[in-house]
């Protein structure tokens, strides 16, 4: 096996084609499709599958990956230790979590884990779908459930705390009663989220006005006028058209986990994200709202 050749295999499971992979490293597209096939038979596995829109990792490609990632973060070490540079992080990170959290959350801390090592791109995914880890769909995910696929490290990450929404002058309902409310709640496949169990059975006779999976569009129906929504806390705090309505009873909350493939524990730059995702959230209950009010 060429080693030079895991450079190539991790440019085309990068970029996805062999054309795009080519102008990433400077080298022609039948060059590029030599290699990856003279690597393929050292290895006697088929890395990728051909399909119309790509190259896609098979099951034996994902574990190639994550060898080929360790041996590369470990070259450019090497390197840095050679020329006795500063050690400057690249590559690319994968993340996946929920729509208002990657927007609320997630994204201040990557625009400063941008600054800190401009030279790694992160993606962020917030589609409903769950980006599996063991298949390498994703580097880090987030969500609401806990893990417990062996080959994945986890940690639970933070408590976020619920709340009930109105447009701002609402006044809060009579808990047990809801005559004469509207809402906005989850659709009908996320009836049985903790937030919608709890509306219903506290708001029993409230009209539903509108039903959204997505928790940023609720609370845009929610400021508009919508209807009542329950909402994570710092949505809601955030939006000055809300505001938050005491009715006695305090919705659940929601656990945040993370977790990562095994094999990428010491993958630097996964690492140095994750260490800055736990600096800036962890400690989120001791974060104050705008008002200045704890949450």
């Amino acid at each position: 096996m060429e080693w030079s050749d895991l450079r190539i295999f991790l440019a085309i499971a990068r970029e996805g084609t062999l054309g795009a992979a080519a102008r990433k490293i400077g080298q022609t597209q039948p060059t590029m499709g030599r290699r990856l096939r003279a690597l393929e038979l050292a290895l006697g596995q088929t890395l990728f599958q051909r399909t119309a829109d790509g190259f896609v990792l098979t099951d034996e490609g994902t574990a190639a990956l994550a060898h080929a990632e360790r041996i590369e973060e470990q070259a450019l070490a090497l390197q840095r230790h050679a020329t006795g540079a500063e050690m400057q992080l690249e590559g690319n990170l994968r993340l996946s979590s929920s729509d208002w959290f990657g927007t609320v959350m997630l994204s201040p801390v990557i625009a400063a884990f941008g600054k800190r090592h401009p030279k790694v791109i992160v993606e962020l995914l917030t589609d409903a779908r769950l980006y599996s880890l063991p298949r390498r769909e994703a580097d880090l995910v987030f969500r609401i459930k806990p893990f417990d696929e062996p080959e994945v490290i986890s940690r639970k990450l933070l408590h976020i705390p619920y709340a009930l929404y109105g447009k701002k002058g609402s006044k809060p309902p009579r808990a047990g009663d809801g005559s004469g409310v509207r809402v906005v709640t989850m659709n009908a496949e996320f009836s049985d989220m903790p937030d919608a169990v709890w509306l219903k059975r506290t708001l029993p006779k409230a009209e539903i006005a509108s039903r959204s999976n997505n928790r940023q569009a609720q609370a845009e129906l929610c400021a508009g006028g919508g209807g009542l929504a329950v909402l994570p806390r710092p949505l809601g705090d955030r939006d000055r058209r809300l505001v938050a309505l005491d009715v006695g009873v305090t919705p659940p909350g929601r656990d945040t986990y993370v977790g990562y493939h095994r094999d990428l524990r010491r993958l630097a730059r996964l690492r140095a994200l994750l260490d800055l995702v736990i600096e800036r959230l962890a400690d989120y209950e001791t974060l104050r709202c705008p008002s200045g009010k704890t949450r």
